[in-house]
């Protein structure tokens, strides 16, 4: 899983598709992107931060950065909506993961992730939320 690289190339796709003008955002689409930005901002905050919190809310902060992708997809069409259904795709392993413990019960497949995962991860929202505020930008 390498969620920031995957976000880079999904990143420098936009960023080509735009700089070629195949990618025209009207002005609906950069608002919703702008507060998708904001969004992700809010629910992923520093490193230093995230790194201090317990496991079970870094994973929930990376859920809620989930769902403000999500929720900005229902919002768009064409491709932003393909970009920010490409976004939600890479963030979709967070969906399987899980801070409790299962005791002797089944889990859903859920699985603890490594602590270098929910830093991988929260640096791929972060990354995505920069790349949101620069597509915006007219």
């Amino acid at each position: 899983m390498d969620m920031r690289g995957n976000i880079g190339r999904l990143v420098g796709e936009g960023e080509r598709l735009i700089r070629d003008h195949v990618w025209v955002l009207t002005p609906t689409h950069r608002a919703v992107l702008v507060k998708a930005a904001a969004d992700l901002h809010a629910a992923v905050d520093t490193p230093q931060v995230q790194e201090a919190l317990p496991v079970i809310n870094r994973l929930e902060h990376l859920r809620e950065a989930l769902a403000a992708v999500a929720i900005a997809l229902a919002h768009v069409h064409g491709r932003t909506a393909w970009f920010l259904g490409a976004a939600a795709t890479v963030l979709t392993p967070v969906l399987h993961w899980r801070a409790l413990p299962a005791e002797d019960g089944p889990a859903f497949g859920a699985v603890p992730p490594a602590l270098q995962q929910y830093t991988e991860a929260e640096d791929a929202v972060r990354q995505l939320q920069r790349a949101l505020v620069s597509i915006a930008s007219p």
